[in-house]
């Protein structure tokens, strides 16, 4: 793993990334694995936005994993930002040696170099193996979660 970096996703990473969101239980049944105009229209809303980012782990050229990164404005906590961290994916051949815990690290660290008060994320319920991770990594669930389809 020591030739992984984290970068930013550019274009030519979409369909890399989609087949990360798509090979997952859930996402499966949520995320098409093919690029198509709203999946290019969401990218380059992501891309345009600076407290936007999508990160990939590439390795040599291979992508590995992704997450995003929204930064958060708030009032709260002094006007402190928090940032946000979703659509956290490593490929399945590379689950379990480390690779999910050095992005998460990285997404940390630099939350914190840019003065973030927290980090926060939300997990599915169904996701036990994804609750004993993030909870292994300090993360406290604080707060019960709630969403509205549209």
């Amino acid at each position: 793993m020591t030739d992984v970096i984290f970068r930013e996703a550019v274009r030519a990473d979409l369909p890399a990334v989609l087949a990360l969101l798509a090979d997952d239980v859930l996402g499966r049944t949520r995320d098409l694995p093919e690029v198509d105009e709203a999946y290019e229209r969401a990218f380059a809303d992501l891309d345009a936005d600076p407290r936007n980012l999508m990160i990939v782990a590439d390795d040599g050229g291979e992508l590995v994993g992704c997450f995003q990164i929204t930064y958060i404005p708030g009032l709260g906590r002094h006007g402190a930002e928090r940032s946000l961290i979703e659509s956290v994916r490593v490929r399945a051949d590379r689950r379990g040696r480390g690779l999910g815990r050095a992005m998460m690290r990285w997404a940390i660290d630099q939350a914190r170099e840019r003065g973030c008060a927290l980090v926060q994320l939300t997990t599915d319920k169904q996701r036990a193996d994804a609750h004993r991770f993030y909870r292994d990594l300090g993360f406290v669930a604080s707060h019960e979660g709630m969403k509205l389809a549209l």
